[in-house]
């Protein structure tokens, strides 16, 4: 029998459950003794956290030594047991994964929350792990296929796009995070045999690709449309530094959001668009060379009296974890040369955000993985703290590159 040159096929965490398609076997930059030792260290840490989180809230962030909690409904509650699942799979641990259903039980009333377009992340990451693992399709499917019906009612016919706030001063607000919840859809046209949710996925991301993006391939936050002629009314921002500037976690959201979506559909427009979004981070000038970003590429610009950005050379954790999770998927799609520079990013990042720099030691950041993360400075919200989605994003990433040296 021939040597066999090429993997075909093994499971990895993409997004938060599918399987990634290997084209080639590379070499590989950090052991899986480096990657286990890291999950252990994750599971032992996030323990310390469960160990202060109140039964009916979430970990948001720790701040000026006080952990931070929030309750079910905020857009990022299904990062804290999504994790523990994860970890309870990479570690064999039967205790975070009772940690993780026992959160779940003050997560399920979300599957009818029609208010957010973030129900990707409270759900899928959260519900759709624990699915997953269980196999418990009695108890978690009705939960997801519920949460989709809520995510699809947001979707406007006339617009094209789910629409992802219903405040502020906007018209149709899109903003490029509403690419990480159409995962959530695909999989519940598999869970359902219903076509919509693919199709609305699909609808989505082709206006997202037409109007999101630079010529440079950087992407925009948030583009404003009209709700009844599904023109483009405005291009903003609300998290960058301005309005033309590359916010990095917004990147992020682009370069995992197009390369998810090539694998749930093959379509190659995203695939080329994720890649071209790879390749305007990682030639950027402003990159810094241990490959964390600043929170904003653009952060250069902002004029030098602006009191509001007196911080502006921070880095953020939460925007690197994501591009590791997503590089090491890219890869597994992209040519050789391409999946070579892709992995060796992933590699670097993974290898950064693991050292004393990034990552807390026992016992102390509130029990939160990751330091330094940055939710949205001009809005002085959560700045040079953890996250709790940087640490989802950081142990996905390491169970990813896991499963690709196996």
């Amino acid at each position: 029998m021939k040597k066999i040159k090429q993997i075909m096929l093994f499971l990895a965490l993409a997004g938060c459950t599918q399987p990634i398609y290997a084209q080639k076997q590379p070499k590989y930059a950090l052991d899986k003794t480096f990657i286990d030792q890291q999950l252990v260290k994750s599971a032992e840490q996030i323990k310390t956290l469960a160990a202060v989180t109140p039964v009916d809230k979430f970990p948001q962030t720790f701040r000026d030594g006080k952990n931070i909690f929030s309750g079910s409904s905020w857009w990022c509650s299904g990062f804290y047991p999504g994790t523990l699942l994860l970890l309870s799979e990479a570690n064999d641990d039967p205790s975070l994964l009772k940690l993780a259903q026992e959160k779940l039980k003050y997560l399920e009333k979300e599957q009818f929350n029609k208010g957010t377009h973030d129900l990707g992340f409270m759900l899928y990451c959260s519900f759709g792990n624990a699915l997953r693992l269980t196999k418990d399709t009695a108890q978690y499917k009705p939960i997801l296929l519920n949460g989709a019906a809520s995510l699809a009612s947001r979707f406007s016919p006339k617009t094209q796009v789910i629409r992802s706030w219903d405040h502020g001063p906007w018209k149709y607000p899109v903003i490029i995070d509403n690419m990480m919840n159409l995962e959530f859809l695909t999989e519940s046209s598999k869970l359902s045999g219903d076509q919509k949710y693919y199709d609305i996925a699909i609808t989505h991301a082709d206006k997202t690709l037409k109007n999101h993006f630079r010529k440079d391939f950087s992407s925009y936050h948030v583009i404003d449309y009209d709700p009844n002629t599904g023109e483009v009314h405005a291009k903003k921002t609300h998290q960058g530094a301005f309005d033309e500037s590359a916010w990095s976690r917004g990147q992020g959201w682009a370069l995992y959001g197009f390369t998810m979506m090539y694998r749930e559909t093959k379509k190659k427009p995203y695939l080329k668009r994720a890649q071209e979004v790879a390749n305007y981070i990682l030639n950027n000038p402003n990159l810094p060379k241990d490959l964390i970003p600043y929170w904003d590429f653009d952060k250069d610009k902002i004029s030098s009296d602006n009191k509001m950005y007196k911080n502006k050379d921070l880095r953020d954790a939460s925007a690197a974890a994501l591009y590791a999770s997503a590089f090491v998927e890219l890869a597994e799609y992209s040519k050789p040369k391409q999946a070579k520079r892709y992995l060796q990013a992933a590699e670097t990042i993974i290898k950064n955000l693991s050292s004393d720099a990034y990552f807390a030691k026992k016992g102390e950041n509130g029990g939160f993985l990751l330091k330094h993360s940055v939710g949205a400075l001009p809005l002085n919200s959560e700045v040079d703290v953890p996250l709790s989605y940087a640490d989802y994003y950081y142990v996905e990433a390491l169970l990813r590159y896991k499963e690709l040296i196996k």
